[in-house]
């Protein structure tokens, strides 16, 4: 008896000092880590918005739009500013539930006029050498500077300004991107767009 009650407090004792070790440490890396997506975001979005002087936050909340899309949803927006404080458009942040590793989170900077910028992925965890070409230029900027209502891929070589072609063998991650595009625009369109000219 004497045995079974000296284990278990020898056991609680262990697990007591684990707690504390796991809380001591989570204390220490979590400002460092907070601090490395930060400067993560901070990249994509100068990726996504060359010219922009500076960005703001703008609270989903005040949207009466959806924040989500068939696959995915709208994670963040940001107002993109010139450095004159002038308003370039916008840094959409969209997470897609439809990638093959896993969900799939970028960036997608639009311009009041509609027009995609460019695409910057924070983060996605597909297959090497297959649906992580995405992160590739050959692919991700074929997005770039389209002024359409919605993109589709094709297989068979982009013949359209709607029209991206796919990874080969990564159908599935090229869906997932798309859609997350799709769904950054739909959201400019239906919530921040200023009456430009969208070019099918």
């Amino acid at each position: 008896m004497k045995a079974i009650i000296k284990d278990s407090f020898i056991l609680f004792a262990i697990t007591i000092i684990s707690g504390f070790l796991l809380g001591w440490v989570y204390d220490i890396t979590k400002e460092p880590i907070e601090k490395q997506k930060q400067i993560a975001k901070e990249k994509a979005c100068s990726v996504v918005f060359e010219d922009a002087g500076g960005f703001d936050t703008v609270d989903l909340a005040s949207f009466t739009g959806k924040t989500s899309f068939a696959g995915g949803d709208v994670e963040e927006v940001l107002a993109a500013r010139g450095s004159a404080g002038e308003q370039l458009g916008y840094v959409i942040t969209v997470t897609s539930h439809e990638g093959y590793g896993g969900d799939i989170t970028f960036m997608v900077g639009i311009r009041n006029d509609g027009t995609v910028n460019a695409i910057s992925f924070t983060s996605i965890s597909e297959t090497a050498g297959l649906g992580m070409k995405a992160k590739n230029d050959e692919f991700k900027t074929q997005f770039n500077g389209k002024n359409v209502s919605a993109f589709v891929y094709t297989k068979q070589g982009a013949a359209a300004e709607n029209e991206i072609d796919a990874i080969s063998a990564a159908t599935i991650t090229t869906s997932a991107v798309t859609g997350g595009v799709n769904g950054a625009l739909a959201f400019f369109h239906d919530n921040l767009a200023t009456g430009g000219v969208v070019n099918e």
